[in-house]
């Protein structure tokens, strides 16, 4: 098996993990914000 074709197959496989984590870092932060805006009484925007 060639190197290339290894390195595309990894790169295409972990690429959906690498967003995954990233929405899911955003979306706990915006859960735990909006959780805190409800609390005091105020907006998120």
């Amino acid at each position: 098996m060639n190197w290339e074709v290894v390195l595309l197959t990894a790169y295409v496989l972990v690429w959906p993990v690498i967003v995954t984590g990233t929405l899911f870092v955003i979306v706990r932060a915006f859960i735990k914000d909006s959780r805190e805006a409800k609390r005091e009484g105020r907006q998120i925007i």
